[in-house]
């Protein structure tokens, strides 16, 4: 049955990158819309239940950057020689280590709270008491960490243009993605709530947010790849590298603080083993 969504997605969007990569992006949003309205209906998710998602999201993530991304990129796309996939992904980890010097981290724009290694520590940066200036900074703090995302899905369908037999990898991906994309969407929902963000707005701007960088980016990403081929090693590493960064520099430590560091871990591995099944499933 797993393998006949390859075949209903090629019958139902078709065999362009570009349309697949469109379609993914599409999905992938409104996989955030779907987490970020859950807080209609849960309104008050245990900061357990919230560490365990964001572990499970973690660790789909994980495995999607090496089983979709990275390895691929070595082994498929550079002949097997790592340089360019390896080189794409430090690119991709300072990238997102530059772009927290210009826009902090998104969970202190909510609380307050400074990691005491995070950029320009000492600036100030009011989550509250300047209403406005704090919802557009959070809100593009999060757009800067959703960008690899997008681009990832896009890079994948990409690189899986006229070859059927990639498509399932680029689908897990997607399918990946758009899995850690609903409890995170739930989880920065909380937290913006929490800070006093009206809960029906905020459900309502952080699908729309999702949707405006998420869904060009795949398909700008498709684009690339199968246009410049010698790109796709770069932007396949880029995507991972981002990825991983993310992880390990906002997920990992965010569901490690409320002392529920057993429960995120069981949801990373989890997880992994789904992330690691639907490849594997897609693939074949």
């Amino acid at each position: 049955m797993i393998l006949d969504f390859s075949e209903s997605f090629v019958r139902l969007i078709g065999t362009s990158p570009v349309m697949q990569a469109l379609a993914g992006g599409l999905i992938i949003a409104s996989m955030n819309l779907l987490g970020a309205s859950l807080v209609l209906v849960w309104r008050n998710p245990s900061e357990r239940a919230l560490d365990g998602m964001l572990g499970f999201a973690a660790g789909v993530m994980l495995a999607a950057a090496f089983t979709s991304l990275i390895i691929p990129g070595i082994e498929q796309y550079s002949g097997g020689n790592p340089i360019p996939t390896l080189f794409g992904v430090a690119l991709g980890a300072l990238f997102l280590d530059r772009a927290d010097v210009l826009v902090p981290h998104a969970h202190y724009l909510l609380t307050g709270e400074r990691r005491t290694d995070a950029a320009t520590p000492e600036g100030t940066i009011p989550a509250t008491d300047e209403r406005l200036a704090g919802v557009v900074l959070f809100i593009l703090a999060i757009t800067l960490h959703n960008m690899p995302e997008g681009l990832a899905v896009g890079v994948g369908f990409g690189a899986a243009a006229g070859d059927p037999a990639r498509l399932g990898g680029a689908l897990s991906l997607m399918i990946a993605i758009g899995l850690q994309n609903i409890p995170e969407g739930l989880a920065v929902s909380v937290a913006a709530i929490n800070a006093g963000l009206d809960r029906r707005l905020y459900a309502a701007v952080a699908g729309i947010r999702a949707g405006v960088v998420e869904i060009p980016l795949a398909v700008l990403g498709a684009v690339a790849v199968a246009t410049i081929e010698p790109l796709l090693p770069y932007a396949m590493g880029f995507a991972a590298g981002a990825m991983l960064f993310v992880i390990s520099d906002e997920i990992i430590p965010e569901t490690h603080r409320s002392g529920y560091e057993r429960v995120a871990t069981l949801g990373l591995m989890a997880g992994v083993v789904i992330m690691l099944y639907l490849d594997i499933a897609l693939a074949g």
